[in-house]
């Protein structure tokens, strides 16, 4: 795909401030009107600083940003907070780019899927390569038998399941 160069249109869209140091694409559009999409609704969430710390340090605003459609499974603040003392930290250093990049992708389908889609014993695969498994018991969706579908927010490019642990690729 060719991308053009930017023209004034008369519109009055301006560049927004966005969690990346370089706006471009999708995530430097300003819109206040239309439906957020999957990354503008984790900034929006007060229990998702967190995973948008970790999405800008990653450089995946721009991706999750575009057209999808995307399935993001975002876990809250109080699920990093279950992660082994210095997790987070060590991962946002730059050197650790690529494992962020991984665990987060692993967060992440191509599709956009309702909750009510997923069936007990499904298996899906992730943006990064690997599977996660669904678990339904009484109405409540979990994934991998490690997180829980605590709510769905349709986006414009998508749906974010808000979920309560993070979920971990399997080691290779």
């Amino acid at each position: 795909m060719i991308c053009c160069k930017e023209q004034n249109t008369g519109s009055s869209a301006s560049p927004a401030a966005s969690p990346s140091s370089t706006p471009a694409g999708q995530s430097a559009v300003q819109d206040n009107e239309s439906m957020k999409d999957v990354v503008k609704v984790a900034v929006g969430s007060p229990d998702h600083k967190t995973l948008v710390t970790a999405v800008t340090k990653a450089e995946l605003v721009d991706a999750l940003s575009n057209a999808g459609p995307f399935t993001v499974f975002a876990p809250t603040d109080a699920a990093f907070g279950k992660l082994p003392a210095g997790t987070v930290e060590n991962l946002i250093k730059p050197e650790q780019k690529s494992a962020l990049q991984n665990i987060l992708q692993y967060h992440v389908m191509t599709s956009a899927l309702k909750s009510s889609f997923f069936k007990d014993g499904m298996t899906m695969g992730m943006v990064n390569g690997d599977n996660i498994t669904f678990q339904v018991k009484d109405g409540k969706v979990m994934i991998n038998n490690a997180a829980t579908i605590v709510a769905s927010v349709p986006a414009s490019n998508g749906i974010v399941h808000v979920i309560d642990a993070v979920l971990l690729p399997p080691t290779k």
